[in-house]
């Protein structure tokens, strides 16, 4: 089935200017988005979802309610939701393999709504902006053409994309929202920052920074964080980058040097620190080859599971 806004098929092949022009309550969902102040969310009750990664739950989790995921320039952040069950999708997607992302996104959102008899597929998409390469453009018109192909009907509920999610300062442009989280109880979205990007942060980020692809970082059955086991070889000039100052680091790791937060610069590095520290993961980051595993405890903090306890 199509993808739809409102009662009519959505024309995949419009630049998002004219998608609003033709949908007006896309424009004013934006409006309403992007004019809201920000709010900091975490720990108790929060899972952060880092870049190509995504989780999926719903209300009945007693461990999460708040969905969240940031630090998104040319990315696109989608949430994905069923109105019957609530089953809700937030996804972190950089253009790695968009198609095959979409595809398991849903599957992820219908294996939970099975017994759901009412409802439909809300999708809300939020990210990117003007950036010089029109990258932000082109991942946009991507995941739209992916939605528009598959077999379940999806409507396009938020649309808060490109210009409409671009601001300019002294001729240079960046997001208005680099962040949101969304409510799994409610399925109200949120600009959003947040106090805590872990567990396992460096960890994460190394799996992107070595070419893995999206994964669900979430079961809502038993309320666990896994991550891995995942492989790297070690990688060349570690030390060389380590060295490199902020510009430089900028100019190679990011695809919108300019509009990239205060932290980008330290994170990546600490990335690299954690990649020359354990070049192969295997042995000093997954022992005997097992994922790592997370639930909350009392205090609603991530606490790791060891295996002998699982």
């Amino acid at each position: 089935m199509p993808l739809l806004a409102g009662d009519q098929r959505l024309d995949v092949s419009l630049s998002a200017a004219r998608i609003v022009q033709l949908h007006s309550h896309l424009q004013d969902r934006a409006k309403s988005l992007t004019n809201q102040p920000t709010q900091t969310f975490g720990p108790k009750g929060f899972l952060y979802v880092q870049q190509r990664e995504f989780a999926v739950t719903t209300p009945s989790d007693s461990s999460v309610s708040i969905l969240g995921t940031d630090d998104a320039t040319t990315c696109h952040l989608l949430v994905l939701r069923h109105t019957g069950s609530g089953a809700t999708c937030l996804a972190h997607c950089d253009g790695s393999d968009t198609e095959r992302e979409v595809r398991d996104i849903l599957c992820a959102v219908k294996s939970l709504s099975q017994d759901s008899k009412e409802g439909r597929l809300e999708l809300h998409i939020v990210g990117g902006f003007l950036d010089k390469k029109r990258l932000s453009q082109r991942l946009c018109n991507e995941i739209l053409r992916a939605f528009d192909k598959q077999k379940d009907e999806v409507h396009l509920a938020t649309y808060c994309v490109s210009d409409l999610n671009n601001k300019e300062e002294n001729g240079i442009h960046f997001p208005i929202i680099y962040g949101i989280a969304v409510n799994v109880k409610t399925g109200e979205i949120f600009k959003a920052t947040f106090q805590d990007r872990g567990p396992d942060e460096d960890l994460r980020s190394t799996y992107i920074l070595t070419g893995g692809s999206m994964t669900n970082i979430y079961d809502a059955k038993t309320e666990q964080l896994r991550f891995g086991p995942y492989y790297w070889t070690p990688l060349p000039n570690i030390d060389f980058w380590l060295e490199q100052d902020d510009e430089q680091i900028l100019q190679y790791f990011s695809t919108s040097p300019e509009a990239e937060p205060s932290h980008f610069v330290a994170h990546v590095k600490s990335t690299f620190k954690f990649v020359k520290d354990n070049p192969y993961p295997a042995d000093s980051v997954f022992p005997d080859d097992r994922p790592r595993v997370y639930r909350k405890n009392a205090d609603g903090l991530w606490e790791r599971i060891l295996h002998d306890s699982i």
